[in-house]
């Protein structure tokens, strides 16, 4: 089996970011959103971020062209049905994937492939909804998709090597991206390790023990990180760190995965960083 044709399910952030990735390894590509209102502006998040690129020098005439001709932007599942792997970027909630993955397991040729970009829910979960489950796999990517050169490549019990070989060539050689590779538990590799770090940062916050700018500085001053971690935190959104933290403290039970009360009260709240124009930071 060839991949020549990529399905990414979500067009936001994530979504669009790994459209865009497989759109720039000279992939078709079909992209499908929950409504035609989404799909137009995932269309138009994705174009502008290769204008952007193009107006920057980083791509040429000829390589806009071809993108935006290999790109297909709708709001019917059905529109997938010649895609050889799919990638899920959709809500971090479970009972969502698991639909999805039902529906489009009945769309697609058999023999293409079915991944997730979860970043904390059980592969297992997903792949036992569908009658593929040997092809069922995690992708993680990292935000932004264009600029963050790691994927993930988790395989649960019943993800067969020819799968995780597919997968990986289709990372390396397709998307130009480096890989590592991780078992089937919540959080992975990377989140497991950062996720503590960044509800470590709210928790201090939250007790007042230091302020917001003093956080982000010590840890971009004191160990060369690109961001500090409130700062990333606003990045990646604040539904979504919850949403891996609950996932990876329920499998755990390990205190440093329990979400602290600001992080609940600024999620209930609709403060989620730079998509709602507000979390740690104000946005324009």
């Amino acid at each position: 089996m060839k991949i020549e044709t990529v399905g990414v399910l979500g067009a936001g952030t994530m979504g669009s970011g790994i459209a865009e990735v497989a759109l720039m390894g000279g992939f078709h590509t079909v992209v499908v959103e929950s409504s035609p209102e989404y799909a137009d502006a995932g269309r138009a998040r994705m174009l502008g971020s290769i204008e952007r690129a193009h107006s920057r020098g980083k791509i040429t005439d000829e390589q806009r062209e071809s993108a935006e001709a290999r790109l297909i932007v709708s709001s019917d599942l059905n529109a997938m049905e010649h895609c050889d792997i799919v990638i899920e970027a959709i809500i971090e909630e479970y009972t969502a994937k698991a639909e999805v993955f039902t529906l489009l397991d009945k769309i697609l040729p058999e023999e293409s492939l079915l991944a997730t970009n979860t970043s904390s829910i059980p592969i297992i979960d997903l792949a036992v909804t569908t009658k593929r489950p040997d092809k069922v796999l995690g992708l993680h990517f990292f935000n932004p998709a264009t600029v963050q050169p790691l994927v993930e490549v988790i395989s649960c019990l019943t993800t067969s090597n020819e799968t995780i070989a597919l997968a990986d060539e289709f990372a390396v050689e397709g998307l130009g991206k480096q890989i590592i590779h991780t078992r089937d538990r919540a959080g992975f590799v990377v989140n497991r390790l950062l996720v503590p770090y960044l509800l470590s940062a709210i928790a201090m916050l939250d007790r007042g023990m230091v302020t917001r700018d003093d956080i982000d500085l010590g840890m971009r001053a004191g160990c060369a990180h690109p961001m500090g971690p409130l700062e990333l935190c606003d990045l990646i959104g604040l539904d979504t760190i919850k949403a891996v933290a609950d996932v990876m403290h329920a499998e755990y039970h390990e205190r440093n995965y329990a979400a602290p009360p600001l992080l609940k009260r600024m999620v209930a709240a609709g403060h989620l960083g730079r998509k709602t124009k507000i979390g740690f930071y104000t946005y324009d």
